[in-house]
C-alpha cells in the first residue's frame, strides 16, 4: 500500500470515527422542558407524563460550570434522550427575579426559592419526587457524561436510597 493510500485510510477512519461520535443538538430545546413558573402544575405534568420526578438545574448567566455542563455534556443526545425520559427538567436563574409557584403552590421569585433549597453555588441538580419533594442534589459540574448519565441512572434505579453518588459512582463508573 502507497503512502498516499495509508494517509487517505487513516484519514478515512478518522472521519468515520468523528462521525459516530455523539450528536449535539440545543441544550433549550431538547434538554429543558418549558414551562410557565408553576410547579406544583408541573408535578401534575410528570404524572400524568409517567414521569419519576422533576430536576431543577439552578444556575446563573455569567457562570462559567453552567456554561460549560451545557456545551460539553447537557447539549449530548444520549443525556438529553435519557433525562427526558424519566424527568421534566427545567432551568432556575438564582439571581432571577421571574415569579414562580414552588412544588406546594406557595408564590415566590426564582431567587427566593434558589435560597429556600440552600442554592449557594452553581450548577445546583436538584432531584424532586411527584409530591414535590428532594430525593437528592448535585452540585457542581459533571466531570463528564458518564459522570452525569450516572447521577441519572442513580435517582431512576433508587439508589440514593441507600448510599451517597460518590460510593454509587465508584460502582458504576469506570
Amino acid at each position: 500500500m502507497s503512502g498516499m493510500a495509508k494517509f487517505l485510510l487513516v484519514l478515512m477512519l478518522c472521519l468515520c470515527a468523528f462521525a459516530a461520535r455523539a450528536e449535539t443538538r440545543d441544550v433549550q430545546q431538547y434538554f429543558f422542558d418549558q414551562h410557565l413558573g408553576d410547579f406544583k402544575a408541573e408535578l401534575d405534568t410528570a404524572k400524568k407524563g409517567g414521569k419519576q420526578g422533576i430536576l431543577l438545574m439552578f444556575e446563573m448567566e455569567e457562570c462559567p460550570f453552567c456554561h460549560r455542563m451545557k456545551e460539553t455534556i447537557l447539549n449530548q443526545s444520549e443525556v438529553q434522550d435519557y433525562y427526558r425520559k424519566h424527568f421534566l427538567v427545567f432551568s432556575v436563574d438564582t439571581e432571577g427575579s421571574n415569579a414562580l409557584v414552588d412544588f406546594s403552590g406557595k408564590e415566590t421569585t426564582e431567587k427566593k426559592f434558589a435560597l429556600e433549597h440552600r442554592v449557594r453555588a452553581t450548577p445546583a441538580f436538584i432531584f424532586f419526587d411527584l409530591s414535590g419533594q428532594p430525593l437528592t442534589r448535585f452540585t457542581g459540574a459533571a466531570k463528564d457524561v458518564k459522570e452525569f448519565m450516572a447521577l441519572g441512572r442513580y435517582v431512576v434505579d433508587g439508589a440514593y436510597k441507600t448510599m451517597p453518588f460518590a460510593k454509587y459512582k465508584q460502582q458504576v463508573v469506570q
